[in-house]
């Protein structure tokens, strides 16, 4: 959330042009019958295109070989403005192309083993052949994280993690964040322990792990491969039929939400604008579902902007996010619109908490088994409410354990005060913008944490810390009582209805990794298919 990569740990800290070949389309998603178009700049005098739709497996669908290479290298302002590379291949997105997420592996012909290939990738949103407008099931909607893919991208310069205020969305993403080879933990920052073994708090296993193989540090907080992939993996090959969004869609195509019930985050899901989250509160509003499999939901809220170079619109998407700063540096805090400003949600010049809607919020609990946070803890939810719906068919009783196998409570959360009733019941304690008609079914400790309390692999921005900011801008300065209220908080998985019992519903399960257990943790299944179900039965359309 808001570390920044120790530069100096790091040969290669954007690793920008690590590989021989590099290239992104013009636009995230695309519906059928729309064209994609692919900048690719490569140091080879051939090329070649395979795109794929990445769903329970991989299926090929085009592909295009012995193209012509050309080498532009990257602006210097690529992190800001974009690379305005060329198009130098297309395709149109066919009738029969079922929504989903598309890659696309380019290879450059002759160049060296182990830098000649690179991926991008888009969405197809919902058209003719997709899950929505077939007979059968009723299809979700998964709205992929795009906006924190964004923020951590460190291609042609900054992220948001390492000084950026404004990054582009036209250019090649981190090496590592679509597609890589597997590995069993790793690539993860809350990396689960066996038998004997001691978490790995200082993130030096992680940092080895991405440093031999050439990967940007985003690997281990967001991209296709890490979160999503996952999900989608597990969920198609499990029958549930999905349609596919970024999150840009919500601000620019809102109607993508039309016809379905549920809509689902997964993962990361850390950045949104206002208008992304007026869209989904709206759906909520109108009795539809939101179900977050996702920490650090909602945190910061972004603006999109076109991009400007020279005093010409390029037409192209920048996303502007002040964070820690924003109340000082935005402009629009001294042109007098500060709901406006790119800060938290939670903070009270923006007054709109991310608890309201989700029931929890990473202001009260944010990290798990990372850095000094609950370091040696279960990584699991400790169950409560075993004879909620959600733990249906689980065969989960009071005080069990949900998803510690695989650690999937970690590396960051959201949560919410708590107390415990007459019956030894967790419930809301308020103070903290949650609603009022909320139940926590499990939860378990979290924290935040403060300047060198991060893993040594990682440095904090500014020498500033997560429970510093939060102390300063929710509590109201850095007095010994704010330090401690940020200092501990929870991880919820809960049901929610911020809009009253005649609204939708929100099911949070506030944890990045939870997705990690889906495979071969039959709770967490369980868990996952009951939440995308919901109540009756009827969760999909």
């Amino acid at each position: 959330m808001v570390t920044a990569v120790d530069s100096s740990a790091s040969p290669e800290p954007d690793i920008t042009f690590h590989d021989d070949i590099e290239g992104y389309c013009d636009a995230l998603s695309y519906r059928p019958g729309e064209t994609v178009g692919f900048h690719v700049s490569t140091r080879a005098p051939r090329w070649s295109i395979t795109v794929e739709r990445w769903g329970a497996g991989r299926e090929t669908v085009w592909s295009a070989s012995d193209l012509p290479g050309v080498y532009i290298p990257a602006p210097d302002d690529a992190d800001r403005h974009g690379c305005r590379w060329p198009v130098t291949a297309e395709v149109t997105v066919g009738a029969n192309w079922r929504s989903g997420f598309y890659l696309a592996t380019l290879t450059a012909h002759g160049a060296e083993p182990g830098r000649d290939v690179a991926h991008t990738g888009f969405v197809v949103r919902a058209g003719a052949g997709s899950a929505a407008l077939d007979d059968g099931p009723p299809a979700l909607l998964l709205v992929l994280a795009t906006n924190t893919w964004n923020a951590y991208n460190t291609w042609g310069g900054a992220s948001l993690y390492t000084g950026g205020r404004q990054v582009a969305f036209a250019r090649p993403w981190s090496r590592g964040m679509l597609c890589r080879p597997a590995t069993e933990r790793d690539d993860r920052k809350a990396r689960p322990t066996r038998w004997a073994e001691e978490a790995d708090v200082d993130g030096e296993i992680f940092q080895r792990y991405r440093l031999e193989r050439g990967y940007a540090p985003s690997i281990g907080s967001s991209g296709w491969y890490l979160y999503e992939r996952r999900f989608v993996e597990w969920a198609e090959a499990n029958g549930h039929r999905i349609d596919y969004a970024v999150s840009s869609d919500l601000e620019h195509h809102p109607d993508v939400l039309d016809g379905y019930t549920t809509v689902v985050s997964v993962g990361h899901d850390e950045y949104w604008s206002a208008a992304q989250r007026d869209a989904v509160e709206a759906h909520v509003r109108h009795g539809g579902r939101f179900v977050s499999f996702s920490g650090n939901t909602m945190f910061w809220q972004v603006r999109l902007e076109n991009v400007s170079v020279d005093g010409r619109d390029t037409g192209r998407d920048t996303m502007v996010c002040h964070k820690y700063s924003a109340h000082e540096t935005d402009p629009v805090v001294a042109e007098g619109r500060p709901g406006e400003m790119t800060g938290m949600f939670a903070d009270p010049l923006v007054g709109r908490p991310e608890a309201a809607f989700l029931g929890g919020g990473s202001a009260w609990g944010l990290y798990v088994r990372f850095g000094r946070s609950v370091a040696r803890g279960s990584g699991a939810f400790t169950v409560h409410r075993h004879d909620h719906w959600l733990l249906e068919g689980t065969g989960l009783g009071y005080g069990d354990l949900l998803g510690a196998t695989h650690g999937c409570v970690g590396y960051e959360t959201l949560g919410c005060r708590i107390q415990l009733d007459e019956t030894h019941m967790p419930v809301r304690r308020g103070g903290d913008h949650t609603p009022d008609d909320m139940t926590i079914v499990a939860w378990t400790p979290s924290s935040n944490l403060g300047v060198d309390e991060y893993p040594k692999s990682i440095s904090a921005l500014s020498a500033q810390g997560d429970l510093e900011f939060i102390a300063e801008r929710i509590h109201g300065d850095l007095s010994e009582r704010s330090l401690a209220l940020a200092r501990y908080g929870t991880a919820i998985l809960a049901e929610v209805y911020p809009f009253g019992p005649d609204a939708g519903q929100v099911v949070t399960i506030g944890t990045t990794d939870w997705v990690f257990g889906l495979p071969d943790d039959p709770a967490v299944a369980r868990v996952t298919a009951n939440a995308l179900r919901g109540p009756t039965g009827d969760g999909g359309r």
